[in-house]
């Protein structure tokens, strides 16, 4: 790979992160890249019978998407890349007018594991998606978003709390509310200005999944640009890389071995529980339909997850040089070392030596680096939708992920190099070899 190679995909990325502040901004941007690509969407109440070549299902934050080469027998195995669209961040509560003191504020929900103070200070717009009074009173759903400084969660100033830099913890529930205009609370205000942004009319909002995100756009860092920084790194990163993969797969490999799959899931960050998530039967029911809708029995379907394998890409945790001992002392990945591969024996990752030996040979086709990455023994274990996966439909699966700093941050980092790699290296492994 060239770093011309790098740095075009790396500016796709950053282009894919700032259209996507919210899960179903992310699915939109990814359903838009698969349908230039000759992807089509498949519903559930669609005839699904003899559908081959590229396909997608989206099912709120959540995106399942394959390709079915031409002839490819029922019983063909899959390749699936596993993936989450939602990131840490502020959620806006359904009754979200409220102020004090001669301020108008926002209530808000903190969702997942959310570093607080790096929302504090910053420029916030809103996005989501309005749930709206449709025909027949079915709702229809309509995406928005607002990349405008409209809140902010203001800090307490440094001369009325001297012991802020002594890591007293944020009282999450008095100080958090953002601010947005002067005055007493006006009931309906947010929904207005919201509708307004949507072009629809406040009174067919029925309901919402909005949220806040930082303004900033993604870009460069470093003297020689060899950073990315950008929210919601994690975990966009790995599903723009599966797409790129994914097309890749459907367009440059003549006879494919693999049935490719895209599995980009929602709520990863408050574990995985949800309709959308990767607990849920979603990936499953999928998968067995694609088979039996090209004539495959039961059969077919336990022959096609014995030969599966999936890689659940997640962003991972580079050497923070500030805090190195918090880090295992012979395991510290850096920026532009290509992508982790990692391993918790007591399975909060999925990874054995089956999958390790499955990637790394992905790795060497696709000329790129990996790292292996263990926590420290002494400092509890994050983990991903791999053992979730692996446990639900009992493939073999390796927890892989591109090394950053700032996990959860309001605004992450990790190396300009790594995003390509880790494409390069999905592709690999969906075309098989």
């Amino acid at each position: 790979m060239t770093p011309a190679t790098h740095r075009s995909h790396t500016d796709d990325l950053l282009s894919f992160i700032a259209a996507s502040p919210s899960p179903y901004h992310v699915v939109a941007s990814a359903a838009q890249r698969l349908e230039k690509a000759g992807f089509r969407e498949l519903r559930g109440t669609d005839d699904w019978t003899g559908a081959t070549g590229g396909c997608f299902v989206i099912r709120a934050g959540a995106l399942i998407a394959w390709y079915v080469p031409e002839g490819a027998p029922a019983h063909t195995p899959f390749r699936i890349v596993g993936t989450h669209t939602d990131s840490p961040n502020l959620r806006i509560k359904p009754s979200p007018d409220t102020g004090t003191a001669g301020w108008r504020q926002i209530g808000v929900e903190i969702y997942g594991g959310v570093p607080l103070n790096t929302w504090l200070d910053r420029d916030l717009g809103i996005s989501g998606r309005l749930a709206l009074r449709g025909p027949d009173d079915a709702p229809r759903n309509r995406l928005v978003q607002i990349d405008e400084p409209l809140l902010r969660v203001p800090q307490l100033a440094i001369h009325l709390d001297r012991s802020v830099n002594e890591g007293v913890a944020l009282d999450r529930q008095r100080h958090l509310a953002p601010i947005w205009a002067l005055g007493d609370p006006q009931e309906g205000a947010l929904l207005r200005r919201v509708a307004a942004a949507a072009e629809e009319d406040p009174a067919d909002v029925l309901g919402w999944d909005l949220m806040l995100h930082d303004i900033q756009p993604p870009g460069y860092l470093g003297v020689d640009r060899e950073f990315v920084v950008a929210s919601r790194l994690d975990n966009q990163i790995s599903v723009h890389a599966g797409v790129t993969a994914l097309v890749g797969a459907a367009t440059g490999v003549e006879e494919p071995a693999y049935v490719p799959v895209l599995a980009a899931f929602d709520h990863e960050e408050v574990g995985s529980g949800s309709e959308t998530g990767a607990q849920s039967p979603l990936l499953e029911r999928v998968l067995s339909r694609s088979v039996s809708a090209r004539g495959g029995s039961g059969e077919d379907w336990s022959r096609a997850l014995s030969g599966a394998f999936c890689v659940s890409a997640d962003m991972a945790h580079a050497v923070h040089p500030n805090y190195a001992e918090r880090h295992d002392p012979d395991h510290r990945p850096l920026p532009n070392g290509g992508p982790t591969v990692k391993v918790n024996v007591n399975q909060r990752y999925a990874t054995d030596s089956t999958g390790i030996a499955v990637f790394t040979a992905a790795c060497e086709r696709a000329g790129a680096p990996w790292q292996p990455f263990v926590s420290n023994n002494a400092m509890p274990c994050g983990t991903s939708i791999g053992p979730l996966t692996a446990a639900r439909l009992g493939v073999t699966t390796v927890d892989v992920g591109v090394p950053g700093l700032s996990m959860h941050s309001a605004r992450e980092l990790c190396g300009a190099d790594d995003p390509a790699y880790l494409a390069a290296i999905l592709g690999a492994i969906m075309a098989g070899g």
